[in-house]
């Protein structure tokens, strides 16, 4: 009975062997999962280079370099001469060595010619040609491209992009803009900001678009001092004051003390007796290579066609440094003229900026100055010329509000009134 129990439950006694090794599904398994890793980290690999940048920026964000020009000061000569007459009398006099006279040779203007057009040789690196290209269609529906070219100058490179000033025209409404250097490398621009006032644009040329040979043939443009230029100075125009690229003339600046009121500022315009032409481009230098002023004939007179007129360099800085920092111009829309001594005493009106002219459609207008009023104050700060409205006005920025206080003449005499205006940007 015994015997017959334990065959019944024989098999609870026997070893189960453990199933064989398959290595092929093995190798099939790991294979599989190394396949999955090596896909996930490629898709992470991925999903980290896209998000990183993002993140960095989000977290540490890149500041973008900050072009900053000098501004200028006129220079005391009266306090100069007091320290230099005050150094002499301390010194002993020194009798100089007078050189011998000799006759002036006509070998010599053409050495001072070679040396005028050698400084201008050298500035024409800093030049270039601004090149604006518009599509269009004519009356039968036929698509063609308009050229509009220019001449521009070189004024920053902030380590990441080069910074040329230009004419707004030639490039207003162009699809694309292309900026030939002095090696006649070409590569394409990009608008950074532009003035609607005065019609002055820099424009930006990526450091990848250009090449090293290009870099070493160019130069940055060194902004002078204008506002001590007198009448007679030579004065040397680069650009394309004839129209042609890189043409150079040479003449003296025959007049420093005329002037033009646009909206919202006032400039000095320098003339010469350099011929050139109607629609000629570029800046002026002086003999040491320093840009002085900027060629506009847009604000030549009637009679100054034929010669050369520039716009005073160093009262126009701050908005090129402006603009070259991708910031809008503050525009309110008014036309002054400073209320002088003078004037104040003569026709008994108080000191301030006079208001010429108020634009159609501007902030001013909306606010309600009208044409005659005298500002007197601006944002809480006294103006008592238009260079005091100019600088507070440029601390401004758009879409703010500004309480501007006038006096406005009655029948009474003057009256004080504010009126509170939105500062916008004329396009």
């Amino acid at each position: 009975m015994q015997e017959r129990d334990n065959d019944n439950f024989s098999f609870i006694n026997e070893k189960i062997k453990e199933k064989p090794l398959n290595k092929r599904r093995l190798l099939l398994h790991v294979g599989y999962i190394a396949g999955v890793a090596a896909v996930f980290g490629v898709v992470a690999s991925l999903v980290f280079a896209f998000f990183q940048p993002k993140f960095s920026q989000m977290l540490y964000p890149e500041q973008e370099p900050v072009v900053t020009i000098p501004k200028d000061d006129i220079v005391d000569t009266e306090a100069t001469e007091q320290v230099n007459t005050e150094a002499t009398e301390q010194q002993e006099p020194e009798v100089p060595a007078l050189p011998e006279p000799r006759e002036f040779e006509i070998a010599d203007f053409q050495n001072l010619q070679n040396e005028l057009y050698a400084v201008g040789r050298e500035a024409n690196r800093f030049v270039v040609t601004v090149t604006g290209v518009k599509s269009d269609t004519d009356w039968f529906n036929n698509a063609y491209e308009s050229k509009g070219q220019a001449s521009g100058i070189i004024i920053a490179d902030n380590g990441q992009e080069l910074l040329i000033l230009t004419e707004r025209k030639v490039i207003s409404g162009a699809q694309e803009i292309f900026v030939t250097f002095i090696n006649d490398v070409t590569v394409e621009a990009s608008m950074k900001k532009y003035d609607g006032n005065t019609g002055i644009a820099v424009l930006s040329v990526s450091h990848e678009e250009v090449d090293e040979e290009t870099m070493n043939a160019i130069a940055v443009a060194e902004l002078g001092n204008s506002l001590v230029t007198p009448q007679g100075m030579i004065a040397i125009a680069v650009g394309s004051p004839l129209g042609t690229t890189y043409s150079i003339l040479t003449g003296s600046i025959t007049s420093t003390t005329n002037s033009i009121s646009t909206v919202d500022m006032n400039y000095t315009v320098f003339t010469t007796d350099i011929v050139g032409s109607s629609k000629g481009s570029g800046v002026l230098i002086n003999a040491s290579g320093q840009v002085i002023g900027l060629v506009m004939q847009d604000y030549s007179s009637d009679g100054d066609q034929n010669t050369l007129t520039a716009i005073s360099i160093s009262e126009l800085k701050t908005l090129i440094e402006m603009l070259s920092n991708n910031q809008d111009i503050p525009y309110i829309g008014l036309e002054l003229t400073t209320v002088t001594n003078d004037i104040a005493n003569e026709y008994d009106i108080p000191k301030g900026a006079y208001i010429k002219e108020v634009k159609m459609d501007s902030p001013a207008m909306a606010a309600g100055l009208q044409k005659g009023d005298v500002i007197t104050k601006m944002g809480g700060e006294a103006i008592y010329t238009v260079d005091s409205y100019e600088s507070k006005l440029l601390e401004l920025k758009p879409d703010e509000r500004v309480k501007i206080v006038v006096e406005r003449q009655g029948t009474s005499g003057y009256k004080e009134i504010t009126c509170t205006v939105d500062v916008s940007v004329l396009q």
